[in-house]
């Protein structure tokens, strides 16, 4: 599943002409791209959809809607390794996992 989902701007940085970003979403820290809304500020909150920033939201709705996605378990789906999770889900071990630990194979 692919949502929109809304984090706060914890760090702004141009990388190689490119606005970005790193944004929270509760506690997953990950890179987004602001080209889309290049005024928007470390603390305000915005809604993120395939690592592009598309608007700004306001922290009241930003947090509501996060507890929502925590308390469906959406945001564990949209952010844990993909196959970890099916693996889990059928039962098996990861075969990119060893003990337990994701392994990158080059």
């Amino acid at each position: 599943m692919c949502l929109a989902v809304p984090g706060k701007i914890v760090s702004i940085d141009d990388r190689d002409g490119t606005l970005m970003s790193v944004v929270d979403f509760g506690g997953i820290k990950k890179d987004v791209c602001l080209e889309y809304i290049p005024d928007a500020e470390v603390g305000q909150y915005v809604v993120v959809h395939v690592g592009f920033a598309l608007q700004l939201l306001d922290e009241e709705s930003a947090m509501r809607t996060l507890a929502e996605f925590e308390h469906l378990g959406v945001l564990e789906e949209e952010f844990t390794d993909g196959f970890e999770l099916a693996a889990q889900q059928a039962g098996l071990d990861n075969p990119n996992s060893t003990n337990g630990n994701t392994e990158v194979t080059p």
